[in-house]
């Protein structure tokens, strides 16, 4: 990306991001798992080009602005937002800035709590008593819901007064501004969804949409009804005897009876004020036990009963938050750390086509690798055109995606805001992208497109056609489920069975077996009854065997009539894949023990067109080929061997590559050509046509004898 591609995108993604920022903060729709993604991006390409940075930008305000509905409140003391952090070395960071503007001698200490993702509010009390309520807004100018947030039941009509009883270690200030987030518990959500649906209403997309709406409703009996909580997490004002003790930035410097000198005191004032307080905020004496604290909560996360994005962390000592102070719409001395979101932005980079074992067509797209819900994609599954169509989406979009859960990554949203005019519709392919067969549509059925009789005589009606695209051609290489499992067998992919490499097959990830090489863990993990274990271990395997000797490789393409033995004869003499491949007919009929169906086999497969792309594919996703070595004359020469049964002490995979390794051949089966056959326990049919043709029957012992 150039400077002027630079500035165009700059630009978009401050249009996008202040569109997304009023959706969110004044109509309840949206997700800030969108917004942070895009305000990501917009991030680094500021680092890069600095010069484009603006003062005056969106991203340097607090977003949103009121409703007409509500009265519109000034806020005394602006509601700020925080800066966020995305991983342990941008905590780290954020700590070497602050303590660059400290003194060497200040000692630091940290605040945790939740980040819950509800609806940030304002509370005023007066000589105890809850006198008004009010939104963020833009931070300078909120609305006026107090009748609504009246309905909470664990916001405090009356200071002081907790669980019916009146506290005596606390003294209720004359003033005072309490900030927290109004939520709205998971399992609530999900009954009003149920509600909305029975009613055919708009679903809430999450619990922090669903808070804000039921806060906007006119009528507080409907607040009422969603049950709403609220979790405080500061002071912003507070007075005694009204004498204010606070300074500009909302830490405490005078003394009162309350005594603050830290943020967790904050906390114990609030809980003894009667608010119910999270149990799960610590202080932390370093950036070490904040990362421990960050770990341990992500691991109760999916089970807490209220929607959380992160953890925000404090300075927790107020003095070193005023020295700090607020830079722009954040203060330096606090900073929120967000989870892996399980949405995030990308851009489209390419459609490409995979066709399943059935012949299906399933579009795939490819975009720019993101982190989304702790992991790095670079595709998703298009399913088929109809999906591509009613997105609207095109080669060059700015995409939503989404993966919740174990749930595949998947394309949820187009901005066509942010489109610059040179993205390119995707047209279906006509012909098979693997053997170049027809591509069209099924009956609904399964069958082919056609007509069929109604109950009418002499009327016909046209079946309904599948949405999915079909290549029809029986022969094609990708519809062959047997040579897929073929192949990982020869090269020893064990981890691949045949039902995960169909499974592999029909969620698009692999078309054919050169597919398997570029696949990741990432692509596998979400898929269900994997997860990252499984995952890991499969592109372990993947990747351990990515090397593999001559004879092997030519074993696992599947040519007519090549089997193990001649797929080592052909390695023994040609050596390389460069040299079979240009090899004449007359070259390859001269190899010992190859007849002329062979030859004529093996010459066929090298010079189609389809086979060479294929080999060019594996040879291009990492697969490395051993050049063979020249057949020596060993002294096992000329002696055909049979395993049969369980040897003691080494397995017959390891027989069969010392008699080979010694110049012998190895056959499945007992002939007249046989010269041993090697018996072990449970020695099955071979021992006895071995005994009925007169074969040499030897153990174990003799064998490794012969091999010294």
């Amino acid at each position: 990306m150039n400077k002027i591609e630079a500035q165009k995108r700059i630009q978009k993604l401050r249009s996008e991001i202040a569109r997304l920022r009023d959706a969110y903060h004044t109509k309840d729709i949206g997700t800030d798992e969108i917004y942070d993604s895009l305000t990501k991006e917009l991030k680094k390409l500021l680092e890069q080009y600095p010069e484009f940075n603006d003062l005056n930008a969106g991203e340097n305000r607090v977003a949103g602005r009121p409703l007409e509905k509500f009265e519109k409140v000034k806020h005394k003391n602006r509601m700020l937002s925080l800066n966020d952090v995305f991983s342990e070395e941008e905590l780290y960071d954020w700590e070497k800035r602050v303590k660059k503007l400290l003194s060497s001698n200040t000692k630091i200490e940290y605040f945790c709590e939740v980040k819950f993702d509800g609806l940030a509010v304002s509370l005023i009390y007066e000589k105890g008593k809850f006198v008004r309520g009010a939104t963020r807004g833009d931070g300078f100018i909120g609305e006026d819901i107090t009748q609504n947030l009246k309905t909470i039941k664990s916001i405090p009509l009356e200071l002081g007064h907790r669980m019916s009883t009146w506290t005596s270690d606390v003294q209720v200030p004359d003033y005072i501004e309490v900030r927290g987030e109004a939520l709205m518990a998971k399992k609530t959500l999900i009954s009003l969804n149920k509600q909305n649906e029975s009613e055919e209403k708009q679903l809430f997309a999450n619990t922090r949409n669903a808070a804000a709406g039921s806060l906007r409703q006119l009528d507080p009996k409907l607040s009422a009804e969603r049950k709403l909580f609220f979790s405080p997490y500061d002071i912003a004002e507070i007075k005694y005897n009204n004498l204010a003790v606070k300074p500009p930035l909302g830490g405490f410097t005078a003394k009162s009876r309350s005594d603050l000198k830290t943020h967790s005191e904050k906390h114990r004032l609030l809980e003894k004020l009667g608010f119910q307080v999270d149990k799960n905020d610590a202080i932390c004496k370093n950036m070490e036990e904040v990362i421990i604290f960050i770990k341990k909560f992500e691991k109760i996360r999916p089970d807490f009963p209220y929607g959380t994005d992160g953890v925000v962390i404090s300075i927790d000592d107020l003095k070193t938050q005023e020295i700090l102070g607020v830079v722009g719409k954040a203060p330096r001395y606090m900073a929120a750390f967000k989870y892996p979101a399980e949405k995030a932005t990308t851009v489209v980079k390419d459609i490409k086509i995979n066709v399943g074992r059935t012949g299906v067509l399933t579009p795939l797209a490819i975009f720019e690798p993101t982190t989304v819900a702790g992991s790095t994609v670079s595709k998703a599954t298009l399913h088929n055109m109809d999906q591509i169509e009613r997105l609207d989406l095109r080669i060059g979009d700015t995409v939503v995606i989404e993966k919740a859960g174990d749930v595949i990554p998947k394309v949820v949203e187009v901005l066509t805001r942010m489109r610059t005019g040179k993205e390119k519709k995707f047209k279906m392919v006509s012909e098979c992208p693997v053997c170049g067969g027809d591509v069209e549509k099924k009956e609904s059925g399964g069958k082919k497109p056609g007509f069929k009789n109604s109950k009418k005589p002499g009327f016909e009606e046209p079946e309904k056609l599948s949405v999915a695209f079909y290549c029809i051609n029986p022969k094609c290489p990708a519809k062959n489920e047997r040579s897929l499992v073929h192949f990982v067998s020869a090269f020893e992919i064990y981890e691949l069975g045949p039902k995960i490499l169909r499974r592999f097959k029909d969620e698009g990830l692999i078309t054919d077996a050169a597919d398997i090489f570029t696949l990741q863990k990432e692509d596998i993990a979400p898929l269900e009854r994997f997860g990252e274990k499984s995952a890991e271990n499969i592109i372990k395997e993947i990747n351990l065997k990515k090397k593999i000797p001559f004879s092997k490789f030519l074993f696992a393409l599947g040519i007519l009539h090549v089997g193990e033995e001649t797929a080592r004869d052909l390695a023994t003499n040609f050596g390389t894949l460069e040299k079979l491949s240009k090899a004449q007919l007359e070259e390859i009929n001269e190899i010992e023990n190859i007849g002329p169906a062979v030859s004529e086999s093996v010459y066929k497969y090298f010079r189609d067109k389809s086979n060479l792309s294929f080999i060019e594919k594996l040879l291009k996703n990492g697969v490395i080929i051993e050049k063979a070595e020249k057949k020596q004359k060993g002294k096992l020469s000329g002696l055909n061997f049979v395993l049969t049964g369980t040897l003691p002490t080494i397995s017959r995979a390891l027989a069969k590559e010392k008699i080979i390794s010694l110049g012998g051949k190895v056959s499945g089966s007992v002939s007249k050509n046989t010269s041993y056959v090697v018996a072990g326990e449970e020695a099955g049919s071979k021992l006895t046509n071995a005994q009925k043709l007169g074969v040499k029957i030897i153990n174990e012992k003799e064998f490794l004898d012969m091999l010294k």
